[in-house]
């Protein structure tokens, strides 16, 4: 590693609990004079079965003319500003909660913050609990409850529990053995499989730039991490994060950069399969049986947490029949965008629609009132799944998710950049492109050190261009296509490597013609626009199992299959399905050496270009399968 980067060493990364919206300072004054003028905090410790005590703070009505329910955030990322006196500009979920009367519960998790014991991330699930020492996320909130319920006055004796991320997870973990009081749970953007899908790893990939963010902000060994300036992000010294993990070399250089200061980074380096310390930290087994009525919220565009959120929806769902209600909903939004703003858009791409205030007035709020208060909403939720459909833009209603009438239809790879709907390629043929480590293909076009969430619906035209990446398009569609679920992937490739990552895209091409935002401050230019819709990569040498890696046979065909987390889009008449393949997505992904090896201690030498092929031949035919639904 250079020496002089060590000069841009991480001091500190403070990320909120649960994304909140931005305010104005007018804005954040009037709200905390409404909460101070209506409500009183209370500040305790509540004692769990083996002694810990948990930080909570309470915040209840100033009317006692009625009951209230008590709504409860536990979060590992601080519930301050502490003492009785000190006020936080919001409560979370929404102000429509704090106007609609409740009891607000925020808790610092075990071994965060105030309160006692030791943190864990992802601390593992444990269904056989039989010592008071046997505690996990499910218990704590059950303890908590329970204290609730019997130490608060004016409650009417039902909890709901949300939270976003972070809190999601641990929203997902208090629905499970849940306190007979806990009534309506939200688990948001919810994490459930640390390993596989979520923050650290998809489908064997690690998220490089993300994770070198994130673990800046769960400091343990070095002091200096608090008392200063709060910022999101750490010192990079410079905005070109490409250059910037480039310049840091191979993977091993990044845990002595950040002068471990976070022991979970170190862990990931020591478990990329997906071994015993992984799956002991996979929720999806402990969801079921679930007694409160769930919502589960995600978004399009989350690029940390979108897999979860499917995850926690299709377990109740598969294994909660006595579920009094199990909704997913989805809409057009970034990691936590439907608790900020309005939701009317994404970068250069419009949604003609307030969605984040639709959903927290029609959607969140209703949930919680009909659950814990017994108020009929106006506007009932879905069966299933309430799912914004990109493209045309609208809301849809689903009775099953994916919707039980979708045909799926595959998408082939063809010879001269096609791609043929329903018409498997004849004869042979293969497209190849020299996979270069030392230059890999960045995942956005703009300069930027961190995971950029926008990515996920910018113009992929930077990355079309280029050698490395391989083409397929559509004819101009004659009309609407709408494409809801996931995203099937299936690839006969080789490689003269021994490893190899494989990215695909699915991309929507707008008309040449298509009319510029207005106003236009980017001056972005949107004829032709290729809008990203869904992306994720694939490590090779997960293609039989990602607890066993094997290497490729340099030059030996092999088929890798995979699904992609699912989408709610329509590609407008007008428009092109395109899908692009490469082998890096830098610095998003961290990059393979393209040598079999773990990739963790891998050294300069290990990194070697190599010639990919993807084939698409009759035998070996090459795409994506898609699940088309009526208009």
């Amino acid at each position: 590693m250079k020496g002089d980067l060590m000069r841009y060493a991480v001091l500190w990364v403070m990320l909120a609990a649960a994304p909140v919206m931005a305010q104005a300072p007018d804005e954040a004054k009037i709200n905390k004079e409404y909460l101070l003028a209506n409500y009183t905090k209370f500040e305790y410790r509540v004692p769990m079965r083996d002694g810990i005590k948990l930080f909570t703070a309470v915040y209840t009505p100033k009317d006692t003319s009625k009951l209230y329910p008590m709504l409860l955030l536990r979060t590992p990322y601080g519930v301050g500003p502490y003492g009785p006196d000190s006020w936080p500009a919001r409560l979370l979920p929404s102000p429509l909660f704090w106007k609609a009367g409740y009891i607000f519960v925020h808790q610092d998790v075990r071994g965060r913050m105030k309160s006692e014991g030791t943190f864990l991330h992802s601390r593992p699930h444990n269904p056989a609990k039989k010592q008071p020492t046997d505690v996990d996320e499910s218990s704590d909130t059950y303890d908590t409850i329970d204290w609730l319920v019997k130490n608060i006055t004016g409650h009417n004796g039902k909890v709901g529990q949300s939270g976003i991320s972070y809190p999601g997870f641990y929203t997902a973990c208090g629905m499970i053995d849940a306190h007979p009081a806990l009534k309506a749970v939200s688990p948001q953007a919810p994490l459930v499989d640390f390993f596989d899908g979520d923050d650290c790893r998809h489908n064997g990939a690690f998220l490089l730039a993300h994770n070198f963010r994130f673990f800046g902000m769960f400091p343990k060994l070095n002091p200096k991490m608090y008392g200063l300036k709060d910022s999101r992000d750490p010192d990079y010294g410079t905005p070109d994060g490409y250059q910037f993990f480039l310049d840091l070399g191979p993977l091993k250089n990044i845990g002595k950069f950040l002068n471990n200061t976070e022991p979970f980074w170190a862990d990931q380096m020591a478990h990329p399969d997906y071994d015993e310390f992984c799956r002991a930290r996979n929720l999806r087994p402990h969801i079921k049986g679930i007694k409160p009525a769930v919502l589960t919220v995600g978004g399009w565009y989350d690029a940390e947490d979108l897999a979860g959120t499917f995850y926690c929806h299709n377990r109740v769902a598969e294994t909660s029949p006595d579920c009094p209600q199990n909704v997913i909903v989805m809409g057009p939004w970034v990691h936590g965008g439907w608790a900020r703003g309005d939701g009317e858009s994404l970068g250069p791409v419009k949604f003609n629609a307030k969605t984040s205030a639709y959903y927290r007035e029609h959607v969140e709020l209703p949930f919680f009132e009909q659950h814990l208060k017994g108020n009929s909403p106006k506007e009932p939720l879905p069966k299933t799944a309430l799912m914004f459909e990109t493209g045309t833009n609208r809301w849809r209603r689903f009775d099953t998710w994916p919707p039980a009438k979708g045909k799926k239809v595959t998408y082939s790879f063809a010879a001269d950049q096609k791609l043929t709907a329903g018409e498997p390629p004849i004869g042979e043929g293969y497209d190849e492109y020299v996979s270069d480590p030392r230059k890999p293909v960045p995942y956005v076009e703009k300069m930027s050190p961190r995971m950029e969430n926008d990515y996920m619906t910018a113009d992929q035209r930077f990355a079309g261009r280029r050698t490395d990446v391989l083409v397929y398009q559509t004819p101009v569609l004659t009309e609407d296509t709408c494409v809801a679920g996931p995203v099937e992937v299936e690839l006969h490739v080789s490689t003269t490597g021994t490893d190899s990552d494989f990215v695909v895209k699915l991309i929507d091409v707008y008309p040449s013609d298509y009319p510029d935002p207005d106003p236009n401050p980017t001056e972005v230019r949107m004829g032709g626009y290729q809008q990203l819709v869904r992306g994720e990569p694939f490590r090779g040498k997960y293609r039989t199992s990602l607890s066993k890696p094997e290497p490729f046979e340099p030059g030996k065909p092999t088929v890798i299959k995979f699904a992609m987390p699912d989408v709610c889009h329509a590609f407008r008449s007008g428009h092109r399905i395109m899908v692009q393949v490469q082998s890096s997505w830098f610095p998003f992904i961290d990059r393979n050496p393209q040598t079999f090896c773990d990739i963790a201690t891998a050294k300069e030498e290990d990194f070697k270009k190599a010639t990919q092929r993807v084939y698409r031949s009759e035998a070996k035919s090459s795409g994506v399968t898609l699940r088309i639904i009526r208009p």
